[in-house]
């Protein structure tokens, strides 16, 4: 325990992904001592899903229930508590599960306490969470809930308190599997500190874990981006695991290997194993044809491509909208529009619900291409299908219009986009406005550039890059500065030295 304290203080004095188990899977499934029956006049979960904010809580609904001689089945709570749950209700699922853990005469299962945990981190945040952790009943319910927590850390991209609670888990002795050193491992990748992917590795030795096939991929990864590693590093670790009798090599693995030559520039040798990748794909299962596929996609190798989507089709199981968006991209990135036409119009004859994602990859192929119209005609037909243009049509729509210099259609494609801010994080680049705004001043067309400022403005988006142009606008046609300046101060964008210099050129404006 000392050498394991010593190994995270030692990794928290440098700089500094899988899905959380569904904590609600087990919960419906288990009952227990007080499960009574509710009569059908009082349906409970009709009466809890019914409640709204400004309404009393469940808790006092579920203990009025109980005080009038009700028996409550804990099953049926346990449902509510998903449907709450997946209707994004976590404040009212929180307090049914508390509910639930004060009854003196209910034994919280580890489902329960995972979905306590989950619903925790969802209203109070990590600090709390972590304190609901260290404070459950036995061990038993921590083992089923720490993953949970450290796969949050990693997901914030938190170096110290994953390691600082990595260290809580060794002092509770908890662990004793590869699952969190291989959290550890995505966490030290994806915030570019490869150098402690190996001390992970040294330390999974010296407390006897055995490595999974996700170890021995993590540390294949770390190799490929180390400093002073490569190739040579990576097919020792390759030639470690195909000598662990342990784990059996896959095509995860051998892909994993293939995208280490891959940026090695050695295509022949990433071929090489990615054939062999290709006899280890399971005949029930598409995902590792869609992942083969975009690295012969990055090895410019279409033949590779085409293969493996022939082959997907064989296996059982509707091909998803996610599997054509994958091989459309891939033909695309190939340059081949023609072929990625012949199978879009095969996802056309077949898709029930018209699925804007899977258009916008073509749709943005021909934009990229400067096929205005065929980009046009998709648009309109797509529409015409059902489809509902997301931000990501509108974006394309608007680099493509830019590109051609029809401002005005980029325009109403920007407004279109803009409407959509308030229900996603996307925001258009600020590349991309800019353009625009120089557009307009290049064309001095002053009016059309002052209500698209505004919009701009008003979106939230303002930038001084932008705001300069205006300025400059202004001057040129001798109108005050004074509404700029009052937009800027209410975006809080600061001032440089050219800013400073084009109010001086308004020679004598009020400002």
């Amino acid at each position: 325990m000392a050498a394991n304290r010593l190994f995270f203080a030692g990794l928290r004095r440098y700089s500094f992904l899988s899905d959380p188990q569904n904590p609600w899977r087990l919960l419906a499934s288990r009952g227990v001592a007080f499960d009574v029956e509710l009569t059908q006049k009082d349906n409970l979960k009709k009466r809890i899903l019914g409640l709204k904010s400004s309404d009393p809580s469940p808790m006092s609904m579920l203990q009025n229930c109980v005080d009038q001689g009700n028996n409550v089945s804990t099953s049926e709570l346990r449902r509510i508590s998903k449907t709450l749950f997946s209707s994004k209700r976590y404040h009212h699922a929180l307090e049914i599960m508390t509910w639930m853990e004060n009854q003196k005469n209910f034994r919280m299962s580890s489902a329960d306490y995972g979905a306590k945990l989950k619903l925790i981190i969802k209203i109070h945040g990590l600090m709390e969470a972590e304190k609901y952790f260290l404070c459950l009943p036995d061990i038993s319910a921590q083992k089923a809930t720490y993953l949970q927590l450290l796969r949050e850390y990693v997901r914030d991209r938190d170096t110290n308190k994953a390691e600082a609670f990595m260290q809580k888990l060794y002092d509770l002795g908890l662990v004793v599997s590869p699952l969190p050193y291989n959290e550890m491992m995505k966490l030290y990748l994806a915030t570019n500190e490869h150098n402690k992917v190996p001390l992970v590795i040294q330390q999974m030795r010296r407390n006897k874990v055995p490595f999974d096939i996700l170890s021995y991929n993590l540390w294949m990864n770390a190799c490929n981006e180390g400093e002073g590693r490569g190739v040579a590093a990576a097919e020792m670790v390759f030639r470690e695991m195909q000598n662990d009798q342990n784990v059996e090599v896959g095509w995860s693995s051998l892909a994993t290997l293939a995208n280490v030559y891959l940026k090695a520039g050695q295509s022949e040798k990433a071929c090489l194993v990615m054939r062999n990748a290709e006899k280890k794909l399971s005949t029930c299962n598409r995902l590792g044809y869609f992942f083969l596929m975009t690295l012969y996609a990055s090895l410019k190798e279409k033949e590779g491509v085409l293969r493996l989507w022939k082959a997907s089709k064989l296996v059982g199981g509707r091909i998803t909208c996610a599997n054509y968006m994958c091989v459309l991209s891939c033909l695309v990135k190939l340059g081949d529009i023609k072929e990625a036409e012949k199978i879009f119009m095969e996802w056309e004859s077949n898709c029930q619900n018209y699925d804007i994602r899977v258009s916008n990859v073509l749709l943005g192929a021909y934009m990229r291409n400067g096929m205005m119209e065929k980009a046009e005609s998709l648009h309109r037909h797509a529409l015409e299908r059902g489809g509902r243009p997301n931000y990501k049509t509108w974006e394309i729509l608007v680099e493509g219009y830019a590109k051609s210099e029809k401002m005005d259609k980029a325009v109403v494609a920007l407004k279109r986009a803009l409407s959509m801010l308030k229900d996603c994080n996307w925001r258009p680049p600020q590349e991309l406005l800019l353009a625009i705004a120089e557009y307009f001043e290049k064309h001095g067309n002053f009016e059309d550039a002052n209500e698209y400022v505004i919009d701009i403005h008003n979106s939230g988006l303002g930038s001084l890059s932008l705001y300069k142009v205006w300025l400059r606008m202004h001057l040129s046609a001798n109108k005050s500065p004074i509404r700029i300046l009052e937009m800027m101060e209410k975006d809080n964008v600061g001032m440089d030295n050219e800013t400073l210099a084009i109010l001086k050129a308004f020679n004598g404006q009020v400002i």
